[in-house]
This record gives C-alpha cells, sequence and structure tokens, in this order.
C-alpha cells in the first residue's frame, strides 16, 4: 500500500529497522511458547510462571532506560538493547530447564520493554510535525511484520521438531541483531538539554500517570482478540474453528490498512480524550454482541462475531490513536524518553494481568462478565477526557523549565 512507504530518509530508516525488528517478533508471538513447550519439554504452567515474572521484572526498566537515551542520546541506547534482546534470544537455545528459562527470558522481555522507551525520543525527532502519526505509521508496519513472521512460522509448527523449533529462535535472534545494524545508517540524535530540577519528573506529574493508569485498563482490549474471542468461539458457540485466525487476519488487514488515517484526526490531547471515549463506545458494543453469539446456529454465530471483531477494531484505531497522541502531546520534549517508559507501565501491567482478568470474567463467568468487561472499557473512555483536561491545566500552568549547560543534573534525585 503506497500509504505504508515513507518519504523520508530517517523515517525509512527506522521503519525498516521496525519491520525486520517485527518480523522476528512474529516468529517468537506464533511458536516461541510452544518451543519452550514441545522443543525443551517444560511445563506449560513454568512457561507461564516464568513470562509473568519477566513481565513484572520489566516493567521499571522501561523509565530507567527512557532517562538514559534522553540523556545519552536514543539511537545508541535503542541499539544497545536490540542487541541485548537478540543475545538473550540466542540464549533460549541454551534453556535446558525452568532456571536458565526464567533468566533468558527475563533479559529478553525487559530488554524489549527498554527498546521501547529509548526508540520513542527517535520517533519524536525525526518524525516530523506530527510524531504521533509517525507512530501510527509504524504500527501499521508493525502488523505488517508480525503477519509475515508468523506466516514464516507455520512451518516450524506444522514440523514440530526440536530443530524447526531451534532454527525459529535463531531467526528471532537474527531479525533483532538486523534490526539494530539497520539502525547504524539513522542519524544520530543529540541528548536533550540539561534541565534542573527532579530527574524523574515522569513519576511526579499525577495527571500524566492517570492517564497511564486508564490507558493501561483500556490496553486490556488487545487481549480480548487474542485470549477471550478464540476461547470463548472454541468453547461456547458453534462457529467454525478457523474462525479464530480469521477474526485475527480480519483485525490485522484493517489496522494495517487505516491505523494511519485514523490518527490523522486526533491532533491534540483534547482530541484524544474524545477518541478515548469512542473507543470506550465501541468495546462496549462489541463485548455487548459477544455473548450473544452463544446458542445460535454456527454461521449466525460466526456473522456475529465477525461484526463484533469489526467493531472491536474500529475501537483498538481509536484507542491506539488516542494514546500515541497525548503520551507524546502531554510528554516534554527533553523527557520523552522518561515520559514514554512510564506510559509504557500501563500497557505492561495489561499484558500481564489482562489474560487471567478476561479467562476469569468472559469465559469463568460467561456472558455476564462480557457486559462487566464491555462497561468497563466505556467507563474508562469516559474518565479519559477528564484526565486529559487536568493534563492540559498543569502543563499550560507550569513555567518552562530554566536550562543549564550540560553537565549534570543538579537537584534530587
Amino acid at each position: 500500500m503506497p500509504h505504508l512507504m515513507s518519504d523520508a530518509g530517517p523515517q525509512r530508516v527506522l521503519a525498516a529497522a521496525n519491520f525486520v525488528y517485527t518480523l522476528g517478533s512474529g516468529l517468537y508471538l506464533t511458536a516461541g511458547v510452544l518451543y519452550f513447550t514441545e522443543g525443551v519439554h517444560l511445563q506449560a504452567g513454568q512457561v507461564g510462571l516464568g513470562l509473568g515474572i519477566a513481565g513484572l521484572v520489566s516493567l521499571a526498566l522501561g523509565i530507567a532506560i527512557g532517562h538514559l537515551a534522553d540523556k545519552y542520546g536514543a539511537r545508541g541506547v535503542y541499539a544497545i538493547t536490540l542487541v541485548v534482546q537478540a543475545l538473550a534470544t540466542a540464549g533460549f537455545l541454551l534453556a535446558d530447564s525452568f532456571w536458565p528459562f526464567l533468566l533468558a527470558v527475563c533479559t529478553a522481555t525487559g530488554a524489549k520493554a527498554a527498546g521501547l522507551a529509548a526508540r520513542s525520543p527517535l520517533i519524536r525527532h525525526y518524525g516530523g510535525d506530527r510524531p504521533q502519526e509517525f507512530r501510527a505509521y509504524l504500527r501499521a508496519v508493525t502488523n505488517v511484520g508480525v503477519s509475515f513472521g508468523a506466516l514464516l512460522a507455520g512451518w516450524a509448527v506444522q514440523a514440530d521438531t526440536l530443530m524447526a523449533y531451534r532454527l525459529l529462535v535463531v531467526g528471532n535472534a537474527v531479525a533483532f541483531a538486523a534490526s539494530a545494524v539497520i539502525l547504524v545508517r539513522l542519524p544520530p540524535v543529540p541528548p536533550g538539554p540539561v534541565v534542573r530540577g527532579p530527574r524523574w519528573i515522569a513519576l511526579r506529574d499525577r495527571p500524566y500517570l492517570l492517564l497511564t493508569g486508564l490507558d493501561g485498563i483500556m490496553a486490556v482490549q488487545f487481549k480480548v482478540l487474542t485470549v477471550a474471542i478464540p476461547l470463548w468461539l472454541v468453547g461456547a458457540t458453534a462457529a467454525p474453528r478457523w474462525l479464530v485466525s480469521g477474526t485475527m487476519l480480519i483485525s490485522t488487514v484493517m489496522v494495517v490498512a487505516l491505523q494511519v488515517r485514523a490518527s490523522r484526526g486526533i491532533d491534540s490531547p483534547l482530541a484524544g480524550g474524545g477518541a478515548y471515549r469512542r473507543a470506550g463506545v465501541a468495546f462496549l458494543i462489541s463485548c455487548s454482541l459477544i455473548p450473544l453469539s452463544a446458542g445460535i446456529p454456527g454461521w449466525a454465530a460466526a456473522a456475529l462475531l465477525i461484526v463484533a471483531v469489526v467493531i472491536h477494531t474500529i475501537g483498538e484505531l481509536w484507542h491506539s490513536a488516542a494514546g500515541f497522541e497525548v503520551s507524546f502531546a502531554l510528554a516534554p520534549a527533553h523527557a520523552t524518553g522518561q515520559y514514554l517508559g512510564v506510559f509504557g507501565l500501563g500497557a505492561g501491567l495489561a499484558e500481564g494481568l489482562g489474560p487471567a482478568l478476561l479467562i476469569a470474567l468472559c469465559i469463568t463467568w460467561g456472558a455476564p462478565g462480557w457486559y462487566v468487561v464491555g462497561g468497563l472499557f466505556a467507563l474508562t473512555g469516559l474518565a479519559a477526557p477528564l484526565a486529559v483536561r487536568w493534563a492540559e491545566r498543569q502543563r499550560h500552568s507550569r513555567r518552562p523549565p530554566a536550562r543549564d549547560v550540560p553537565g549534570r543534573v543538579r537537584g534530587p534525585a
């Protein structure tokens, strides 16, 4: 698609590095867990525990590494996180028991979280007048890369041999390393100006922390398509099982085709707050349709689920665009990495806690749980504009920080 090709040199380098990286991510997302359970023969419970611990460990790293990217230059810090992730992923080949697996997966997951924060100043610097729109463009590229990676991983799942899974891990590690090599072509971004005052300013910004929490609650929606709908479709409906892949394909194509366009009209924090509200309504409608698919003929259940997925994905487009806008627009330019590291905490918690929450409400409890989840999304969307207005008032009342000569940051840590 023409709108997925960036014309600017640095933007194209970032997009190419992102595509290669997500190609490797698609390999892992498709069959990474199967490597540990079928290839290494770890118990599923051990794999789940390790992934949960790794997710919690990675939460704090995004803030710390984002601060380093602001202070020392984002390109080098981001490249280091990619190299560490490549080495840790290669370490999966040596993980023949739980403890080596835990060490490798914690390192890889931590490097991933750190890299997302370190990349943020690059997006802001090279994103032009609208870095939020460039971030939306990168999300579309991400979906393309993950999709191709998933297709390439299909042969490993089909072969179901230890060698196939090991080749998949090698390909994953090579993709991360190749992404770091591509990043070298990017012109370096100078460190941000040194300012007086507290070092961890993002952790003192209460409106931004509130928005982080609200975005984290709404980010549970990403697990609806990958966890709740597949389990509901197989266990509670007569819809054909192949529709699990079909719903993911529909959502992926919509994101690739529409994410950039959906972000163009959301050009201010207040517009972002409105997009959160619309997203909450869309998720409420979608979650209200899904339980109706139980107890009806298979063709009707399939049609209803497809409609629900389309509506859910529209909400996802608005939610993502809103997050891009408020997270960048409300972050000071000199602390982009630190602020975006904080904003990533919400999504990280949703990643770790979302599956269990959705399984408990939507699968174990059943139909009433879907309405509760939809209501939670709607209430979160209604609260977001109020939080945005609070953040805007604080931003306008805050005086610009006094700039200092390069050197140490003065003030309490």
